[in-house]
């Protein structure tokens, strides 16, 4: 089954269009805010482009004038002259290497703050697609591999290329005939590429999505630890992440494979046509009627050097450069994937929040052609509290998200205060609603800077008032170090009711004119969750509440109960006008009392 899931995988992330150099422009236009930085780093570049041919030339000179002449003055003063460029060639390397890391450094911070603010913008459903683990692999192990084809790439390639185009230059000028030689790699090399670059770009494509599958297993298996652990899944999730593991290893030796194969075949070429210009420069320097002289051949082949040393060095950077664009073409897929909607420009910004709510005709689905409400219809007015019950999976969660403009509905409106929900600015609704989940999720730091996520400008009194008038305040300062006690991820060291107190406490810093609690005390033992309905009491007054709850002792105060089933409100009343009806909710009600009574 595993494997079969893998498989179906595979097919669907590599369903992607070839590479392209629009991916190459894309990426360096990170380049442009660091002009100054750019344009010094191009003449680093051309600057050490023309003094590694310069070298070879000054060994040539050497060699063919005062050491031919046996001159020892002259000899020296051509060595400190090589000295001396080889110095200033080390410092033009060490300026060019710094001003490139400078410049890669740069553009993955850019591009991983635009890339985390893209995705803080996006909606519910594109997390309803993505995998915590595929996006930490593309802001990370990605992002890196892009940062290798900014700083690396691009500019070694460009002073490889820039010398071996001056050696090119150098060498017709000596030996035109000789040179025809060495344009005859260019079809060759051509041949190879276009070979290579195809299987190279599908080996780094499939790499990166195979890493990216191992950590979203990883960050999977984490952040479920206690129900691998629970159900003693330990082994057969090992199993799994071993063939993740081996798929990802298998993808690596691919690339290896082929990588192994590419860059041996470019030396050879290199070997093989100085070994065709020996042939060619021997024959023309020693036929009857020589048409090249010796101290031409010296030059040429110093020259030739130059030109061929470096083609070994282009096969990696070409080979990273593929990895680059492979990464960048991920990285790039989900920078081009807008949110599903965004606020349109004459967005009303409600300044004062009464908490009327009302859906209408409302048809909702998370995935295409699988709704999960169909056609819901009610409305709530301001003060109102509003029960939703039925079974798992019955819709309940999803009208909260609805109302909190988690997302849009397909069919029919939401309204708050009359505004449907699409018109609505979603910031200025969201700062006035008050929101407690069934898993709340609390930030590394204090209890009290949790708390003060519902508030950011509260003082610490306010955050001590706010669990106060929840009637919790005595059970957070009983914790080791009271409001200033370390919660750890996702609110590691506290008791699962401790964090849900936190969590109603943030609610009640943020003084909600909606307030939506989705399953919020089903996991608080019977003495907290007394405490809490009196202190809910108290904060429900006077709000919007909708309450989802499998408890039914959360609920009988409702003004309003709505019962609904697979995706249908079916019953709709308060408590006792339901209890009356002797439906669903009635059937409910009795089995809560038998569980109760037992």
């Amino acid at each position: 089954m595993f494997r079969r899931t893998l498989q179906s995988r595979r097919e669907s992330e590599f369903g992607t269009r070839p590479l392209s150099l629009t991916l190459v422009r894309r990426m360096f236009t990170y380049l442009r805010p660091y002009k100054s930085n750019r344009n010094w780093l191009l003449v680093m570049v051309v600057l050490r482009a023309i003094q590694l041919p310069l070298l070879a030339w000054i060994i040539g000179a050497a060699i063919r004038g005062p050491i031919e002449h046996h001159d020892l003055h002259g000899t020296l003063g051509w060595a400190a002259a090589f000295v001396g460029l080889a110095a200033l060639t080390q410092v033009t390397f060490h300026f060019r290497a710094r001003l490139a890391l400078r410049m890669g450094e740069w553009v993955v911070r850019d591009m991983r703050q635009q890339f985390f603010a893209h995705v803080l913008s996006m909606t519910m459903a594109f997390f309803h697609r993505h995998k915590v683990g595929q996006i930490l692999s593309r802001i990370t192990n990605d992002i890196e591999a892009i940062r290798v084809g900014v700083q690396d790439v691009l500019f070694v390639s460009i002073v490889q290329l820039g010398q071996m185009s001056i050696a090119c230059l150098v060498m017709a000028h000596y030996n035109w005939r000789l040179f025809l030689v060495v344009l005859a790699l260019a079809p060759v090399l051509w041949v190879i590429n276009r070979h290579f670059h195809r299987l190279l770009s599908q080996a780094h494509r499939n790499l990166h999505e195979s890493f990216s599958r191992i950590t979203a297993a990883l960050a999977e298996t984490i952040n479920g630890i206690r129900v691998t652990q629970g159900f003693v899944r330990q082994d057969v999730n090992a199993e799994m992440f071993a063939e993740l593991v081996a798929d990802h290893s298998q993808y690596n030796l691919g690339q290896a494979r082929i990588s192994g194969v590419f860059l041996p075949l470019l030396e050879f070429n290199s070997q093989f046509f100085i070994a065709a210009l020996l042939v060619v420069g021997g024959y023309l320097a020693i036929r009857p009627a020589p048409l090249a002289v010796p101290d031409d051949l010296v030059n040429f082949f110093f020259m030739a050097g130059v030109f061929f040393n470096p083609i070994g060095s282009l096969g990696r950077q070409y080979d990273s450069a593929l990895s680059a664009m492979a990464a960048a073409e991920r990285v790039f897929r989900v920078l081009d994937t807008g949110p599903e909607w965004k606020d349109s420009p004459d967005a009303v910004a409600l300044t004062e929040l009464r908490g009327q709510v009302e859906f209408r005709h409302v048809t909702f689905a998370y995935d295409p052609g699988r709704p999960v409400l169909h056609d819901i219809c009610f409305a709530v007015q301001p003060g109102q509290t509003v029960a939703l019950v039925g079974h798992t999976g019955c819709g309940k969660s999803t009208i909260v998200n609805l109302i909190a403009k988690f997302y849009l509905p397909q069919e029919g409106q939401v309204l708050i205060d009359a505004v449907p929900t699409p018109h609505l600015r979603t910031e200025t609704l969201r700062s006035r609603l008050g929101i407690v989940q069934q898993q709340n999720f609390l930030f590394s730091g204090s209890v009290a800077d949790n708390i003060r996520l519902g508030r950011p400008s509260a003082s610490d009194a306010q955050i001590v008032q706010a669990a106060g008038e929840l009637g919790c305040a005595d059970l957070i300062e009983a914790l080791p170090e009271g409001f200033e006690t370390h919660v750890g991820e996702k609110g590691a060291g506290l008791s699962l009711g401790q964090r849900q107190l936190v969590c109603f406490a943030r609610a009640m810093l943020a003084n909600p004119r909606i307030l939506l609690l989705d399953e919020a005390t089903s996991s608080v033992d019977a003495m907290t969750e007394a405490r809490i309905q009196r202190a809910l009491e108290r904060l429900i007054r006077g709000r919007t509440c909708f309450i989802v709850a499998h408890r039914l002792s959360t609920i009988r105060r409702a003004d309003l109960v709505l019962v609904i089933e697979r995706g249908r409100i079916i019953e709709r009343g308060n408590h006792e006008e339901l209890l009356a009806m002797d439906g669903i909710y009635a059937d409910l009600h009795r089995q809560f009392v038998r569980s109760t009574s037992e």
